[in-house]
């Protein structure tokens, strides 16, 4: 027989508070989300409110009445606790060395030169046409939109959308004229012929090649489209025709001998073909491009490297005077209570936002200072960097500069990275040093840009130049950088010169 008992038992658990959830969530979010996060949080709360430039931004606990004094000491023991619970989010030194060559512009974090959301952009100002991407349109209405200017009959219209319904995204046709000839026939009364007919007419349309059956018929519309004196002309419509897979394996001198050619005459008629696109279609894309917003900028003054927020990702945020104002100390009714939450959650929204503009900050600086010299000197002096080096520098968890790393971008001299670029596993060199990964596989790419087009270099002879240099790199190594490069093997880089 079971005995029932209480038993108090003492131990310790980890909980995470509605707020701290918040913050480590506004940690992870891009720019992006994070710009979509504060416009909602501008419109659900109404104590919340966007600081315009030259405004100065209200001190609820010191510039208003006493009621909003009452509510500020209730939210001020939720405010000792997320002190705590965010130490491992902003944590660190609050001084810079005087010798560090790395500056930080602390004062971006909270007096942002610009304020988002506040009013037109100068890109909403322009006229609305000149705004709309240019990729929103797909092949198949830009084939369509041809075919309705010819004069056409309706049953050639019928059999020239079956078509293009038929051709991918690339600009081939995917069915065959038995196939459309077996859906088309019993109800337009049509013959394979008139189905071919009208498919010599979508081949002319424009991007030129959509329709092709294979390759050779779409390099053969291409070369069909150009003047009859073009250079190499003949001898690459022969190519394309007859011996187009000598050509993809780069036998060179079987092409020579079964052509009855010299070299120069090749070349020509192989950069021709070259010249030509083998996939038309992917030039009409209906994907809209995503854009990148950078949240850091990173730039040289006086010889030293500068970090900075983005002052378009970091609004200034306040609290509504007129609304706190209304709070009255003691009142339970609904509208103060309403009032009261949301002063508590708007504190909690600004205070978090600035947790993330400074974790966002102090670890940009402390990558820039760890790859000065690839700011300087381009990729191949890119040094080894994890995670866990960043985050025992700042006194965080590894998982919380995980998260800062993701989807947040430095906009650079040398470009617009990712911060996960800038990290990269390291290879021992012969002299017991390391060299990162993406040093090596810069190093690859310019030895192959360099390489003699006609006896390029295999990845033995790349793994062994490397050695030469101090840094000892496996054949397989070499292959696996070389294929993240998507650049191909050696027999497939050989070229006539």
């Amino acid at each position: 027989m079971l005995k029932q008992s209480i038993q108090l038992k003492l131990g310790q658990s980890l909980t995470m508070t509605p707020q701290l959830q918040q913050a480590i969530r506004l940690l992870q979010l891009s720019s992006l989300d994070l710009q979509q996060e504060i416009q909602q949080a501008l419109e659900e709360n109404p104590l919340l409110e966007l600081i315009e430039e030259g405004e100065e931004e209200a001190a609820p606990a010191t510039e208003t009445p006493e009621a909003v004094e009452a509510s500020a000491e209730q939210a001020g023991e939720g405010t000792d606790i997320m002190e705590d619970e965010t130490a491992d989010l902003a944590s660190g030194s609050d001084e810079i060395p005087d010798d560090l060559p790395v500056d930080t512009d602390w004062d971006a974090i909270y007096e942002p030169a610009t304020v988002a959301g506040t009013g037109p952009t100068e890109d909403e100002l322009r006229d609305p046409y000149e705004r709309q991407s240019g990729g929103s349109e797909s092949l198949r209405d830009h084939l369509l939109w041809q075919i309705r200017l010819m004069p056409l009959s309706d049953t050639d219209q019928h059999i020239a959308l079956a078509l293009i319904d038929a051709i991918d995204e690339d600009g081939y046709l995917t069915e065959s004229i038995e196939a459309l000839h077996a859906d088309l026939g019993p109800s337009l009364e049509v013959e394979p012929d008139e189905i071919e007919a009208v498919l010599h007419l979508v081949q002319k349309l424009d991007p030129v090649g959509c329709g092709a059956r294979d390759l050779a018929e779409c390099l053969g519309l291409q070369l069909d489209q150009l003047a009859p004196e073009t250079p190499g002309l003949e001898l690459a419509r022969s190519i394309v025709a007859e011996h187009l897979e000598l050509l993809g394996n780069h036998d060179y001198r079987r092409l020579m001998r079964q052509l009855r050619v010299d070299e120069a005459a090749l070349h020509q008629a192989v950069e021709l073909i070259r010249s030509l696109d083998p996939r038309p279609g992917a030039r009409i894309s209906s994907e809209t491009p995503e854009y990148v917003v950078p949240d850091v900028f990173v730039r040289k003054r006086e010889g030293r490297w500068v970090v900075e927020l983005n002052p378009d990702i970091a609004p200034r945020l306040g609290i509504n005077r007129l609304y706190a104002g209304l709070i009255r100390r003691g009142e339970q009714s609904a509208d103060n209570t309403y009032l009261r939450n949301n002063l508590q959650e708007a504190r909690w929204f600004i205070k978090s936002l600035h947790s993330r503009n400074e974790t966002l900050l102090r670890v940009a600086t402390a990558i820039v200072e760890h790859q000065r010299a690839f700011l300087e000197q381009g990729e191949e002096a890119m040094k080894p960097l994890i995670l866990r080096q960043i985050a025992e520098q700042l006194d965080m968890h590894e998982s919380t500069i995980s998260r800062i790393t993701t989807q947040k971008y430095m906009h650079t001299p040398r470009g617009v990275y990712e911060f996960k670029y800038f990290f990269s596993s390291h290879v021992s060199t012969a002299d017991g040093g390391a060299c990162s990964a993406t040093a090596i596989q810069a190093m690859i790419r310019k030895l192959v840009a360099e390489e003699d087009p006609k006896k390029p270099l295999s990845d033995s002879r790349i793994a062994a130049m490397l050695e030469e240099r101090g840094i000892k790199v496996a054949r397989r190594t070499i292959a696996k950088y070389r294929e993240a490069l998507r650049i191909p093997p050696s027999n497939e880089r050989k070229r006539l010169g």
